[in-house]
């Protein structure tokens, strides 16, 4: 896994905020600014996606119907039968999804801080990678055993990792669509919300709390399965930032793990047994 493209991201930013930081005194924020950036942050990013999930999730139990024999897409085509246009619009979600992730640069380059703050940086490439791999290997087989287990008891949709067409730039797209994934929930939901929820006073437990409920609310959409599974993934990924002070290693393991996820399903899907499909 490459993180050149973090420093990158963070050097973009850093340059749009120069200007402003030129003209404007350094001051340190209130509380009240803190929190009102948090709610901002959260409300153009994870926390809008939270309640999306919630009102899914109501409409997919009021469905007739059991939760398995439903099913759950995330990437879908954008422009059926229209492949560059479709490739157009892949690339354009992941990008503006991002967005949140360097407002979050912004608003810590404002406090003299960065990204690497937060151990989003390109200073300990191998550790992160290692640390991550094994973190993804750990969770991987974990998870699928559990997906497994919560759509068999019926607390779960069937969940459908890609339904891209099949053309040249589809498993391009797919891995670019788990780093953008990993990107945005680990900086957002782990790095930056527990900075800002220390600053703004919350006790450790009460941090870790609403950080994994986070995490496991905007997973709803899978249903009941997703939604706990989640929660306990971020209880872990809480622990292990805390304990590395680094989100390098946790976005690693959340890419490796949606690879696998994403591009697993388009190569086994329908070719083995035990992989759920519609």
């Amino acid at each position: 896994m490459d993180l050149r493209w973090a420093g990158q991201l963070e050097a973009w930013v850093q340059g749009q905020a120069e200007s402003v930081e030129d003209s404007l005194p350094h001051e340190r924020p209130t509380r009240r600014i803190l929190r009102d950036e948090t709610l901002l942050v959260l409300g153009l990013s994870l926390g809008a996606s939270g309640v999306s999930a919630l009102i899914s999730f109501v409409g997919s139990v009021t469905k007739p119907g059991g939760l398995k024999d439903q099913a759950a897409t995330m990437n879908a085509s954008a422009a059926p039968g229209r492949p560059w246009l479709d490739l157009a619009w892949q690339l354009f979600g992941i990008t503006t999804a991002l967005v949140p992730v360097a407002l979050v640069a912004h608003f810590l380059l404002r406090e003299g801080a960065g990204l690497r703050t937060l151990g989003f940086d390109r200073t300990k490439p191998w550790p992160d990678l290692g640390r991550g791999a094994v973190i993804a290997a750990a969770i991987g087989s974990t998870g699928i055993a559990f997906y497994l287990a919560a759509r068999g008891l019926g607390f779960n949709l069937t969940v459908v990792p890609e339904a891209l067409p099949e053309v040249w730039w589809k498993y391009p797209v797919l891995i670019l669509s788990a780093i953008q994934n990993a990107v945005l929930e680990e900086v957002i939901v782990v790095a930056y919300l527990l900075r800002r929820l220390q600053q703004l006073g919350w006790s450790p437990g009460s941090a870790l709390a609403a950080s994994s409920v986070l995490r496991g609310s905007y997973h709803l959409y899978q249903g009941i399965g997703g939604f706990i599974g989640n929660m306990v993934m971020g209880v872990v990924f809480v622990y292990l930032y805390r304990r590395w002070g680094r989100v390098g290693p946790l976005v690693v393991a959340h890419s490796l793990l949606d690879i696998g996820a994403f591009v697993g399903y388009g190569l086994l899907a329908g070719k083995v047994g035990w992989l759920p499909t519609p």
